[in-house]
């Protein structure tokens, strides 16, 4: 007899989709659980812990492959904690990337609908905008 969770439970337990579960097993950030006699899969407590981690990180925006490495540094913490902190350090600066396209995507919709004369569709400064890329304050909003 197997201690553990069917997969559904774990899904539950975790917050992790079935089929989520299966790709981590599949690309191998979630070791292969142990089966019942009749191939059932049955996760433990350290399955339902690596899960979290893996959510939580996928949360906030880590690529599999960081992930993979954070997940080794954990499973090894005698490990520097070095290339940790490079890859937080890297998703911040992609955050905060994205952060300034949103603020100028902000600003230009906001001039767009300030520019609206509220008449037609010909003096209408949103169609007009969208019409022509050339016509918005800053290029860095895509």
């Amino acid at each position: 007899m197997h201690d553990g969770v069917p997969i559904g439970e774990a899904a539950r337990a975790s917050g992790v989709k079935v089929p989520t579960i299966r790709y981590y097993e599949q690309v191998g950030l979630l070791p292969e659980p142990p089966r019942t006699e009749g191939n059932r899969r049955l996760y433990g407590g350290r399955h339902l812990r690596r899960l979290a981690f893996i959510r939580h990180a996928r949360e906030l925006g880590f690529e599999v492959e960081a992930i993979r490495t954070l997940l080794d540094l954990q499973d090894n913490p005698g490990q520097s904690c070095s290339p940790a902190d490079s890859i937080a350090r890297l998703r911040l600066k992609d955050v905060e990337e994205r952060i300034a396209r949103l603020t100028a995507l902000k600003a230009e919709l906001q001039r767009m609908i300030d520019g609206c004369s509220h008449g037609t569709v010909a003096d209408c400064r949103v169609i007009e905008v969208l019409a022509d890329h050339g016509a918005c304050a800053s290029p860095t909003h895509r």
